[in-house]
């Protein structure tokens, strides 16, 4: 089995280890982006109560609804984006708040004639950091509006993402046709926890025998060669499967036929001279 290297992205090849089957619950990962992509109504006026106010629907003009995101203990808060359009044409305003709480000043939205983002410029919105009641860490994230425009007559809220998940209990390990060993988990994370390492030779032909499936390398067979599975000429790794017949099924088949033809005749055989033997 080849190791994981330390960075998570790959796998040591020249590393044989043990294959260590994890049943710890998998690691919550704080939410550190919240993407957001939205169709504004270029037709909107600006609401008719002010200031704002997110308990009072009317100070506001749209809402994202609410997002999931995670803490570094797992634990989930809400983090909506509410959206207020101002006097000036293409203009909007954007306050984010997180469980109630706002999460920095309200951010300028502006838009071109023909509908597409122009302000900010990168299309995101560094929001200030949210200091959950739960003891976890600080919540530093980013809300990305990349894409969003300003077209026609109703609100469109097109796509919600968010990079953070909670804890996840182990449901199954499973193995991919390049040999890689997963833990999955019920949050969605797959951990890959080692990949199968096949071993070659130049001519498979001349290994030896030694019974029970067990074979030795020989000098004919030359020298072992190992690598990753689906790579060079290491064949791939079918999970659940039972090796096929490595002998001629046909010809076997016969053989077994013939033999129980045998088998009967020396039975007839037997029970006649048992008969004739009879007083």
């Amino acid at each position: 089995m080849f190791a994981p290297n330390a960075a998570g992205t790959g796998f040591e090849a020249g590393q044989l280890t043990d294959l260590r089957l994890l049943a710890t619950d998998s690691p919550p990962r704080p939410t550190s982006n919240v993407e957001l992509a939205f169709t504004l109504p270029a037709n909107a006026t600006p609401p008719t109560v002010t200031p704002f106010d997110p308990a009072d629907s009317n100070s506001y003009s749209q809402s994202s609804g609410g997002v999931t995101v995670y803490d570094s203990l797992g634990v989930s808060h809400t983090q909506t984006s509410y959206f207020v359009k101002t006097a000036n044409p293409n203009e909007w305003q954007v306050y984010n708040y997180v469980d109630g709480v706002a999460a920095g000043a309200p951010t300028t939205l502006g838009f071109s004639d023909s509908g597409l983002l122009t302000t900010p410029a990168d299309g995101k919105i560094v929001m200030d950091p949210f200091i959950p009641s739960t003891g976890a860490g600080s919540l530093n994230m980013s809300l990305d509006i990349t894409g969003s425009t300003q077209y026609g007559e109703k609100f469109s809220l097109r796509n919600t993402a968010q990079d953070g998940y909670a804890s996840g209990k182990l449901n199954e390990v499973s193995i991919s046709e390049e040999g890689v060993v997963y833990a999955r988990y019920s949050n969605g994370v797959d951990v890959g926890l080692g990949q199968v390492a096949l071993t070659n030779f130049n001519n498979p032909q001349g290994l030896k025998s030694d019974g029970n499936n067990l074979w030795t390398e020989t000098y004919t067979s030359g020298t072992p060669r190992t690598g990753a599975p689906d790579s060079s000429d290491f064949g791939q790794i079918q999970a659940g499967s039972l090796e096929a017949s490595t002998v001629d099924l046909t010809e076997q088949l016969v053989n077994m036929i013939t033999a129980q033809r045998n088998f009967q005749a020396n039975s007839q055989m037997l029970s006649t001279q048992d008969q004739i033997t009879q007083p």
